[in-house]
């Protein structure tokens, strides 16, 4: 039999939908796409579980309670024994237990088939343990995957990582056929508005306020301007502290005289109503507080659909907004973000142009162009395996 012959079985470790989590809706796109690749099997799932418990589909073939440490182990042993070919680790340091997650060790080291990780926290500087941690599971990986440039020479240089180990695939975005973006205006009742939107759980760090204050002055000079808001509170901040931060937000608007033009979308978006509110959007806003932030799915889906997007310079937003492909404000400056706005807003033809420079790359970033490339990676995995045991008989 010969290996184009052969099915691959790939499983996942990670969160896993139902639950709300931005790392399980990646998985589950990737999850998706790898599925309609002809020489692999559908992908599986091994969930990470918090203190809740979820009612999962059959593509989840086994559970990790986060704080079990015997959990990591036995499930490492029940992967050995199984049909699966390759392991794909998705990291965070806060979903899996112990100190910054170390308990996905124990699992690293005792697998016997060969693993991926996807990196999707790069810190500049880390703790000690988590410097451990990363450059632990590359030792021990066929490869680490991260999905910024230039995060490629910290894992180099700030966790020691093998250059040869590192392998740089974009944040996909997944393809939703959609009305135009006029079309959607009507649709949802914004016909003449120039829309300004932010999607993604509601977070301290997100810098919402900033856009908000910023849209003081960019209504007086244009009266149709809205600031859409689409997205639940975060489920770990909902959990400590309820919607502290909501009602702050929502404050802020009441006292700025901005009902008009910023309005709160509480729910949780479908991945249709997630692409809807991009295309509707003459601009996307990303103001984030955390300037070694490495990745943002939002800013990719942003990217992904084309949209004029205005930031502020977190390390994922430098790189993928160069080129013209954006502008970036300053951190805690609404004053900055407000003159981009307007910028964007007074040269419809600025505004056209960014698009059409942000979508030449946004092509590129759909997920059915970026599952070719973990594709290729996991044949080389599994087929690096068999040529070692193949070597050792």
């Amino acid at each position: 039999m010969t290996l184009k012959s052969i099915k691959r079985n790939i499983a996942f470790l990670g969160t896993s939908l139902p639950r709300e989590c931005g790392l399980a809706t990646f998985s589950q796109d990737l999850m998706n796409e790898i599925e309609r690749i002809h020489d692999f099997n559908s992908p599986r799932m091994i969930a990470v579980n918090n203190n809740k418990s979820y009612v999962y589909g059959n593509q989840v073939m086994g559970q990790i309670s986060q704080h079990q440490r015997a959990d990591y182990s036995k499930t490492a042993l029940d992967l050995n024994r199984s049909d699966i070919d390759l392991l794909v680790i998705q990291h965070e340091f806060g979903i899996y237990g112990g100190e910054s997650g170390e308990y996905v060790l124990d699992l690293a080291e005792k697998l016997k088939i060969p693993f991926v990780v996807i990196f999707h926290t790069v810190l500049s500087e880390p703790s000690d343990k988590q410097r451990l941690i990363m450059k632990r599971l590359a030792e021990l990986s066929f490869r680490v995957i991260t999905m910024v440039q230039n995060k490629v020479q910290d894992l180099q240089d700030v966790y020691g990582i093998e250059n040869v180990k590192i392998t740089m695939f974009h944040h996909g975005v997944p393809f939703v056929e959609t009305a135009s973006r006029d079309e959607l205006k009507d649709r949802y009742g914004y016909r003449n508005r120039q829309i300004l939107s932010t999607f993604g759980f509601l977070s301290p760090g997100k810098g919402i306020e900033y856009a908000i204050e910023a849209m003081r002055g960019v209504v007086a000079k244009h009266p149709e301007a809205l600031y859409i808001i689409w997205g639940k509170t975060h489920p770990v901040v909902q959990q400590e502290v309820g919607e502290v931060y909501r009602e702050k937000l929502m404050d802020l608007v009441s006292k700025l005289g901005l009902e008009a033009h910023v309005t709160f979308v509480d729910k949780l978006l479908t991945q249709e109503e997630v692409v809807e509110s991009l295309v509707l959007s003459d601009i996307y806003m990303t103001p984030y507080l955390g300037k070694d932030q490495a990745v943002s799915g939002t800013l990719a889906y942003g990217i992904g659909y084309g949209r004029v997007i205005i930031s502020t310079p977190y390390r994922y937003a430098v790189e993928m907004l160069a080129d013209g492909r954006g502008l970036l404000g300053n951190f805690y400056d609404s004053a900055s973000l407000e003159q981009h706005i307007v910028n964007v807003l007074d040269h419809p033809d600025l505004q056209l142009e960014m698009e059409n420079r942000t979508q030449a790359l946004g092509s590129t970033m759909m997920w059915s162009e970026v599952a070719k490339s973990y594709a290729a990676l996991f044949r080389d995995t599994i087929a690096s395996r068999i040529v070692i045991k193949g070597s050792a008989v």
